[in-house]
């Protein structure tokens, strides 16, 4: 994998944020709190799977770039807002696909050693992915 997997998921990038933990027959259960995590994480997940590396999943070190693009809100200009500087969260957006990733393109996010996530204001909303060997 000389020059990295790279792919495009498109749909609004959504956070992982906190969970929520709860006890069902004895069994302690714990869920997202963000009810969208799980259909976007099955954006990526299907998006990824044209770009599995021919020889299996990645086990070993990965660097991954990550570049979301939001929709601006009509009520917000350019000038009045160049950056995208409000949530969702960078690091949240960057977990939700760091998970989607996992079993996939790679092994299990914990191999993840070097993160490079940009957020901006663009349309139509995506996130675009580089995976490569550390």
């Amino acid at each position: 994998m000389t020059g990295g997997i790279s792919f495009t998921a498109y749909g609004i990038p959504q956070p992982k944020g906190s969970t929520k933990a709860f006890v069902v027959k004895g069994r302690a259960i714990t869920t997202s709190d963000n009810t969208k995590l799980k259909p976007w994480h099955e954006v990526v997940a299907y998006a990824a799977q044209a770009h599995r590396p021919k020889g299996g999943i990645i086990r070993g070190a990965v660097a991954v770039e990550l570049s979301f693009y939001l929709l601006r809100p009509k009520s917000v200009s350019e000038k009045k807002r160049p950056h995208h500087t409000v949530k969702p969260d960078i690091d949240k957006l960057a977990r939700g696909v760091l998970d989607a990733l996992k079993g996939v393109i790679y092994s299990d996010d914990s191999i993840v050693v070097d993160l490079h996530p940009r957020k901006a204001y663009g349309n139509p909303p995506r996130v675009e992915i580089t995976v490569r060997e550390a």
